[in-house]
């Protein structure tokens, strides 16, 4: 009877296991709505709200952000100033541009390269290299980028960081767009 028990359990808890492997695909959020366009939601002033997790789920820093977005044509402009629980601050401007098809291309000072994304749906994919500072050296840090738009003035971020593959850990934040 006992063995029968954890057979089962072992049933059950294989599905679980094995979808924590899966990940998401952008294509299954193409009829979720409000319908995201980058250059509409990150247009004007915009504030975050953020923590950062380390690979245990500890909560090792929190952050505020304040957005000033700009766009002209298909060129967009994100510039953030950032201010951590410890009072320090940092700055990263986001230059972006929008292609065909919802793809996105970016830079910033600190990011390595071009970020690459795409939008479907409320959905938008991002993905780039960072350069991150720690304790006086540069660590180069791959970030898988998720934002989902939850009405016209909220979306949700979520991101994992990792390096050769490893998860270093993730980041969520909470973006408000303020009224006009």
């Amino acid at each position: 009877m006992m063995q029968r028990r954890l057979l089962l359990s072992a049933a059950v808890a294989a599905p679980v296991v094995l979808s924590g492997c899966a990940s998401q695909n952008l294509d299954g959020y193409a009829s979720e709505k409000p319908v995201l366009d980058l250059a509409q939601y990150f247009n004007g002033k915009i504030d975050a709200y953020g923590i950062f997790q380390d690979r245990s789920g500890q909560i090792v820093k929190r952050f505020t952000v304040v957005m000033d977005c700009s766009w002209k044509g298909n060129e967009g402009v994100l510039d953030e100033a950032f201010t951590y629980s410890d009072g320090t601050t940092q700055r990263r401007i986001w230059r972006l541009t929008k292609h065909a098809d919802g793809r996105y291309t970016g830079t910033a000072d600190d990011v390595v390269g071009a970020a690459n994304g795409q939008t479907r749906g409320n959905a938008f994919r991002w993905n780039y290299t960072l350069a991150l500072p720690v304790d006086g050296k540069v660590y180069n840090v791959d970030l898988d980028d998720w934002m989902y738009l939850i009405d016209d003035r909220v979306m949700i971020n979520r991101a994992t960081m990792s390096k050769f593959g490893v998860r270093l850990g993730e980041i969520t934040l909470s973006f408000t767009k303020r009224a006009p």
